[in-house]
């Protein structure tokens, strides 16, 4: 593993990964993750305050397009979770290996993104065609969601730690 490279701990050498910029569930992942003693990479183009937590590494990338989303998707792998709500990082990250949340919870899976991603270059078009907007912004986030990426992130380090089994002794095949 290169210097630049982080090293895993925890257990079952699962990481947590948190494009951090506008993500919500910060302090609910960094909850989780310590309690499962897992490294857990907060990264960002810059403005948050780091956690005191050993476990929690603080990133900050270069500002630029993508610059945080290439840091986790050259990182990430097979065992290791990733919080987004950026489709094409979710992509990214799950050809990689890894398992993707959305902070309300949602699953990026394999067999998801290919329409996600699809979805999201269509209305990417119609809000270019409309040069007065399509207005909103998305509803807000509620403490539904909050609950919601809590009961996930279980489920998810959980298989993530399977994953992580499996990939290590060559046997089982990722769901």
């Amino acid at each position: 593993m290169s210097p630049s490279m982080p090293r895993r701990c925890g257990a079952e050498g699962v990481a947590l990964y948190v494009d951090a910029d506008a993500c919500p569930v910060r302090g609910e992942a960094e909850r989780v993750a310590t309690r499962h003693g897992l490294k857990m990479f907060v990264v960002s183009n810059g403005g948050l305050r780091p956690s005191r937590h050993p476990l929690v590494e603080t990133v900050i990338v270069a500002e630029g397009a993508d610059v945080a989303d290439d840091w986790i998707a050259a990182r990430c792998g097979p065992g290791d979770v990733v919080v987004t709500a950026d489709i094409p990082l979710a992509g990214r990250c799950i050809e990689a290996g890894a398992r993707v949340l959305r902070p309300n919870g949602e699953a990026f899976t394999p067999s998801n993104i290919g329409t996600q991603l699809a979805v999201r270059e269509l209305l990417a078009d119609m809000r270019a065609a409309s040069p007065l907007g399509t207005g909103g912004g998305g509803r807000p986030f509620t403490r539904a969601d909050r609950s919601r990426f809590l009961d996930a992130l279980e489920r998810e380090l959980r298989a993530a730690a399977r994953d992580r089994t499996e990939d290590e002794t060559g046997n089982g095949a990722r769901e």
